[in-house]
């Protein structure tokens, strides 16, 4: 077998799971435990979270979305005692950001291309797989990877979104689907869904991605039982000539600049991660997510707040009216979603009972607003920010008119990764402390004046596979620094009460429990335990590659564990990685005393940089333009990133760049996500791509 043959062999082989199979449970005990889910309604939702947390029945436990397990038979005492209890291979190898739901020991989780398992707890055996066939040819057309958050469990059903736009119900019994719904039928652009659903008083509600593409985002309800359309409400407005679906619209319409034609690139405003509910005040709480273009001066040249982006929204679950909003980032100009993990909460604030809504989103301030009538309360920042000093008493932001002049580079702090990112928050009644992850990747922003949407170019980043930012990256080498940390944050005196520095940024979501704990997997592949009031380390054990998603706990037979779903990848993973070892995805569940082997890891190999490809020198500055315009977001920058789910191309076998063309065209990595760029890119333009990659090796190479 010659080289080129081994290559596409390789390539052929890498990242294929083991088929996925259907299996039915025959013991009368776990078909019971199956049916068990037709219980789970928005009152089981309630009590449980009111009562000992037993179950995990829904994304965030309860509808508040703490993630405060009451379960304290795990504690500060006895943590160090855990031990492997089980694992099970998601036979993925691309990014797992699923929370598992657990209903009397059943659990249900989400693996990359949004394929779904039950597996039975006591055993940690598959009970059935539901694959919804997404097309990986298409996954392009999301810009963090083909992740997929979770489901929703309601009146025996499963649901779950497609990374496609489907929204699917499934027999949580057999795993059969039972209806589905393209949730994007008839909209322009490419949408996608990544999030996890949340069912409230029997409709099925979700949001979608896709701003980066040039969409407007929406949410919308779903009857549970039918999967009817039972209403929409859509984020921003769309072309003004025609009618405005509703007051909030009309509302919204004056705060957007028409001679930016904002509808032509959708506007953005896409919900695509948070939503928590208020049973007694009947108030859905959503959060929205950034502008399309990012640009601001040429989204809505004449300013503008541009309602509702980067806002937290109330509806009414019932009829989906909008109630009120508050935005946090005024006239979005940094890719600073507002779609960040919220948590309800009851805070004492100057002697007074407060319901509120804390919130850590993107732009890097930690948010405590009333959510009774969305009236700002407090806001400070978590993180250094170069953007705002602070918010006024109108809760408006203080802003640093250079962060938004966009006519130069701007060492943007945070950045679009922003401060948190979609992993989990946590809070803790006991402690008083909100727990999540913060981060900041260097990104150096400035406007592209010359944009033009859905235009593709050279240099303009990924508009090869449809971007429409309209800004340009790291024109200048950004002079901020990597960081990832945990924050234990004390949302009334609005400061941190102690916190972890990792260095590796994209740390996992947080889980804390009345046992005087905080969990959180870490990108650097492992999963950890922490006294909740003191930050103290506890506990430890390995995962084998790096951590996204939050750990859940749960009781069965009497007895508590603690579950997580592991596998890196996500925006950032993509493309970089901080373990020396790879494995599939893999729910790891941990009990005291739990004696099982872990699960073999890859050791990866070290990096050898490419070498020997014949190349023309004076190719390569093209080829530099066309690789930002096609491949950077995925495959980083060759041999200075290391790879993450997706290979660092400055680190491949050289037959793989000698032979770039079998690969990009029609290539054998289309069936796991590559794009294809047929059309797309000539021989002479690929030839650039290989004077690029190699060039860039030669000059990295040590002398």
């Amino acid at each position: 077998m010659n080289k080129l043959a081994a290559a596409m062999s390789l390539a052929a082989l890498f990242g294929m799971g083991a088929p996925i199979a259907q299996a039915q449970a025959t013991d009368p005990g776990t078909q019971a435990r199956l049916a068990a889910t037709q219980r789970v309604d928005s009152n089981f939702i309630r009590t449980n979270g009111a009562g000992k947390t037993a179950d995990w029945p829904s994304y965030g436990l309860d509808y508040a979305e703490t993630r405060f397990s009451k379960l304290d038979q795990v504690n500060a005492g006895n943590v160090k005692q855990l031990g492997l209890a089980w694992s099970y291979n998601l036979e993925s190898t691309r990014g797992v950001e699923a929370t598992p739901l657990v209903v009397d020991g059943i659990m249900y989780v989400t693996a990359s291309w949004s394929v779904v398992h039950a597996i039975d707890t006591r055993t940690g055996q598959k009970l059935w797989t539901f694959d919804p066939k997404v097309d990986k040819t298409k996954a392009y057309k999301g810009c963090c990877d083909v992740v997929n958050r979770g489901v929703a469990i309601y009146e025996g059903k499963v649901y779950f979104g497609a990374f496609d736009g489907r929204l699917i119900a499934l027999d949580a019994a057999t795993g059969k689907m039972i209806w589905e719904k393209n949730t994007v039928e008839g909209q322009k652009g490419a949408y996608s869904i990544t999030g996890a659903p949340r069912v409230i008083k029997g409709k099925v509600v979700i949001g979608n991605s896709g701003a980066e593409y040039g969409v407007r985002g929406f949410v919308t309800a779903y009857d549970a039982k039918t999967g009817a359309q039972k209403w929409r409400w859509f984020v921003v407005p769309g072309d003004p000539s025609k009618p405005l679906e509703d007051a909030s619209m009309a509302k919204a319409v004056k705060t957007w600049d028409p001679s930016g034609k904002y509808w032509e690139a959708g506007g953005g405003g896409t919900a695509w991660d948070s939503i928590t509910y208020d049973p007694e005040l009947n108030l859905m709480y959503v959060g929205t997510g950034n502008g399309s273009p990012w640009s601001h001066k040429l989204r809505s040249p004449k300013g503008g707040d541009n309602l509702y982006l980067s806002s937290i929204v109330a509806i009414n679950p019932d009829t989906g009216k909008y109630v009120w909003h508050y935005q946090e980032t005024p006239g979005d100009n940094w890719d600073y979603t507002a779609t960040q993990p919220m948590i309800l909460a009851n805070l004492k604030i100057e002697g007074k009972s407060r319901k509120v809504i804390m919130h850590a989103p993107k732009n890097g301030f930690f948010f405590v607003i009333d959510r009774t009538n969305g009236k700002f309360i407090s806001a400070k920042n978590f993180v250094p920010v170069n953007w705002a000093t602070g918010y006024d008493k109108n809760g408006r932001p203080i802003e640093v008119p250079a962060a938004r002049d966009g006519s130069k580079p701007y060492d943007a702090i945070p950045g679009p990764y922003g401060a948190h990112n979609w992993q989990s928050m946590s809070f803790n009644p006991q402690t008083g402390l909100a727990y999540f992850p913060s981060q900041h990747i260097p990104i150096n922003l400035m406007d592209d004046k010359d944009w033009k949407f859905d235009q593709a170019a050279p240099a303009k980043p990924q508009s090869g596979t449809g971007w429409n930012t309209a800004k340009l990256l790291n024109v200048e080498q950004p002079k901020s620094k990597l960081a990832g940390r945990l924050v234990a944050w004390d949302p009334v005196a609005q400061k941190e009460a102690w916190g972890v520095d990792y260095g590796a940024p994209s740390n996992g979501g947080t889980l804390t429990t009345a046992g005087n704990l905080v969990f959180q997997g870490t990108a650097d592949g492992r999963m950890v335990a922490y006294n909740a009031k003191s930050g103290e380390k506890l506990w430890e054990a390995p995962t084998g590659t790096g951590v996204l998603a939050a750990p859940v706990t749960y009781l069965v037979d009497g007895k508590q564990y603690v579950s997580v779903a592991v596998g890196w990848g996500g925006n950032y993973g993509i493309a970089q990685r901080h373990t020396d070892t790879l494995a599939p995805g893999t729910v790891y569940t941990f009990a005291v005393g739990g004696t099982a082997k872990m699960p073999d890891y890859v050791q990866k190999k070290a990096d050898k940089l490419v070498q020997g490809v014949k190349y023309d020198p004076a190719k390569a500055e093209l080829g530099t333009y066309l690789y930002v315009e096609h491949c950077l977001a995925c495959h980083g920058v060759p041999a200075v990133n290391n790879g993450g789910t997706v290979p660092n191309l400055g680190y491949l076998d050289p037959a793989y760049i000698e032979n770039l063309d079998k690969f990009i065209l029609k290539g054998p990595a289309t069936e796991r996500g590559m794009p294809d760029f047929t059309g797309k890119l000539s021989m002479g333009d690929i030839d650039a791509l290989k004077a690029f990659i190699q060039g860039t090796a030669d000059a990295v190479r040590p002398k």
